[in-house]
């Protein structure tokens, strides 16, 4: 065979395909991973121990997270039964690295740093790799996106699960496999199972979808996939109904003004030619999860009180890729970047005051660990301790010294064999009985509540009134501790023991 004959099959040889390999992930898209995610770490580690201190819904996390598995699971079935999953996780957690304060507060600051990288991959998706960047940079800087990375509750990981089920609705919509329907679902079911009003963002995701140009089949692989997360969270839902009075300290909507300005500065920057990338608009995409849970919160609370800000704490995600996407086209329209270095070191500067703020033990409603400090003081060994009402004795919970020498007059079975938050309280007969053995009581109460009209309360606020006169009030971040004194008794200073049933064993240890 000639060289000429053989040379169509050596061109056919050479010609062949060769299997098409993967794209390496492009450095811009490593950046825009790493840098909000080294920031939020960083934020959410500076001042994280808040001078050591703890406030009533951590303290909640702390003690149901040091109990095992099965108690976490009874006294699911009393009370906080929608974070029953949350306890469970921080309960294995405790176990591996210890129960601390760091240990309680770390998951949420990787929450919230895995959140921020989401954010990040949204927009570089959604309107390129700067906005993805600039819009990944601005999450952490949030005040409330600060202020929960660093709350031992479960409000950080709902906001990440939030933040990369949205992240797989956007990347399953033009491919359409089935598989990333399914991690879309589940992964949002796993929200709803941490905290119910997650079920919000999957309303948000569905108008998405509505208003934007996607074939019928992925709004019905859309429908499908919410209706089984619905499905899944439905027991929840139902069971979960039965503790309604879980909300019932609200009162109205709780810090409300943060959300209203976030989602006018949201609407404001969503009129801007933001990038467009694929079908899925940024802003189409982040008006409705910025606006809509919060919305849908406010005109249930005409019914019943039901808006707190950090239930939608994953709404920042809208407002984050807003901003990011506005600094991008904002930059792209300057001649110089001179007024876009300006702007961004005035937001800066605007920024430290509440961040120096959060991190402080007066940024949050309460703080039990000046409170068990106070009552630790004030109280002398074998003096009596009262809480009005009964629900705030977890309060002091979390650290059993402060305590340790004084005896819960109203105490008929502690909260870890009772499985319940604040104990089983005695009869209303034998509380007011166990009170007038006392010459002094330490009462604790968080400022400005009422106590609730039972019998018990109703027995402990006359019995004070009647037997006993009011000899100190000392005032703490959210509650105050008032010393009681028998009106028989001429001296408060007299030997506090000589007619307490401390002295013979009472105290509680």
């Amino acid at each position: 065979m000639s060289v000429a004959e053989r040379g169509p099959a050596v061109a056919r040889t050479v010609s062949l395909p060769v299997p098409a390999r993967r794209p390496s992930p492009s450095p811009a898209k490593a950046v825009v991973v790493i840098a909000p995610l080294s920031l939020t770490i960083a934020l959410g580690l500076w001042g994280i121990r808040r001078k050591n201190t703890m406030w009533g819904d951590e303290s909640v996390t702390y003690q149901l997270a040091h109990r095992d598995l099965s108690q976490i699971w009874l006294t699911a079935q009393h009370v906080d039964l929608v974070h029953a999953l949350y306890y469970a996780v921080m309960h294995e957690i405790f176990g591996l690295f210890g129960g601390g304060l760091l240990t309680l507060r770390l998951p949420s600051v990787l929450a919230m740093s895995v959140a921020a990288s989401g954010v990040g991959l949204l927009a570089l998706r959604l309107a390129g790799p700067r906005a993805g960047l600039l819009a990944g940079l601005v999450f952490p800087l949030l005040p409330q996106v600060q202020k929960y990375a660093q709350e031992g509750r479960s409000y950080a990981m709902v906001c990440a699960l939030v933040t990369w089920a949205t992240y797989a609705l956007v990347v399953s919509v033009p491919h359409r496999t089935w598989w990333r329907w399914a991690v879309y679902g589940s992964t949002m079911l796993l929200a709803c199972l941490l905290h119910e009003f997650a079920v919000l963002a999957l309303v948000a995701h569905g108008v998405t979808l509505v208003v934007s140009p996607v074939p019928r089949p992925v709004l019905r692989a859309w429908s499908v996939t919410a209706a089984g997360v619905v499905a899944g969270l439905l027991p929840l839902a139902i069971c979960s109904a039965g503790q309604s009075g879980q909300v019932s300290w609200i009162g109205g909507p709780v810090r409300l003004r943060y959300f209203l300005v976030v989602a006018v500065v949201g609407v404001a920057c969503a009129r801007a030619s933001l990038g467009v990338r694929g079908p899925v608009r940024l802003s189409v995409l982040a008006v409705p999860i910025l606006v809509l849970p919060g919305l849908l919160l406010l005109i249930a609370s005409l019914v019943k009180p039901l808006f707190v800000d950090r239930y939608v704490l994953y709404s920042n995600i809208g407002i984050a890729l807003l901003l990011g996407a506005w600094m991008d086209d904002f930059h792209r329209r300057q001649q110089s970047s001179r007024n876009a270095w300006i702007a961004a070191v005035a937001v800066l500067a605007a920024l430290v005051p509440p961040s120096l703020s959060l991190r402080t033990p007066q940024s949050r409603s309460n703080d039990v660990t000046a409170l068990g400090a106070t009552v630790r003081k004030e109280g002398r060994p074998g003096d009596g301790l009262l809480y009005l009402s009964g629900q705030h004795r977890i309060l002091t919970a979390a650290n059993p010294d402060d305590t340790r020498f004084l005896t819960d007059l109203a105490l008929a079975q502690d909260p870890v064999s009772s499985n319940t938050l604040a104990g089983v309280e005695l009869p209303a007969q034998d509380i007011a009985a166990r009170m007038l053995e006392f010459d002094r009581i330490v009462a604790v109460r968080t400022a400005g509540a009422h106590s609730p009209t039972n019998p018990q309360e109703e027995a402990k606020t006359n019995t004070l009134r009647r037997h006993f006169h009011e000899y100190g009030t000392t005032h703490v971040n959210g509650a105050r501790v008032t010393v009681y004194v028998r009106d028989h008794d001429p001296s408060p200073r007299a030997d506090p023991g000589s007619n307490s049933p401390g002295e013979s064993g009472g105290v509680m240890r």
